[in-house]
């Protein structure tokens, strides 16, 4: 059975509806955040990037990272409004927070190695961060989101 190896929680600037978690270590990556950044696709994977769509426009997305040492156990779909798997490479092992309006924030994660990963994301409060963007504008941790990531050889 897969261990949590490590969990850390971030703040994701969610701007213009994206964000995205990308290869800390970018200089090499032939598509950059936003380049290629599809309206709608909640996850979309290109090499060494993870952009995410967030049904909110304008907004602090709370996000919990967690890496495994092997896949982790399945969770209930049914508690999510959202849930898509990807691969991930990371020659660096070090994964940055991007956002469409600040570019590179300071939230960085350690996922422990180089190597090919396999992510799982899942997000919660989407019809309540859709309401606040039509309404007041603003949230603060109303959409969360949830990204595993584990060896992709595991």
């Amino acid at each position: 059975m897969a261990e949590l190896v490590r969990r850390q929680h971030l703040n994701a600037d969610v701007g213009y509806h994206a964000f995205a978690l990308q290869e800390s270590d970018d200089a090499d990556l032939p598509v950059p955040f936003p380049d290629g950044f599809q309206r709608g696709v909640f996850l979309n994977a290109f090499p060494g990037r993870l952009d995410l769509y967030s049904a909110g426009h304008t907004h602090t997305a709370s996000v919990t990272v967690e890496v495994w040492d092997g896949r982790p156990p399945a969770h209930d779909a049914s508690g999510w409004d959202e849930q898509a798997e990807a691969d991930f490479d990371s020659p660096s092992g070090e994964v940055a927070m991007w956002s469409m309006s600040l570019a590179r924030t300071e939230e960085v994660f350690a996922l422990g190695s180089p190597g090919t990963w396999r992510v799982r994301v899942s997000c919660v409060g989407r019809a309540e961060a859709a309401a606040l963007s039509g309404g007041e504008g603003t949230g603060d941790g109303v959409e969360r989101y949830l990204a595993q990531f584990w060896p992709a050889k595991a």
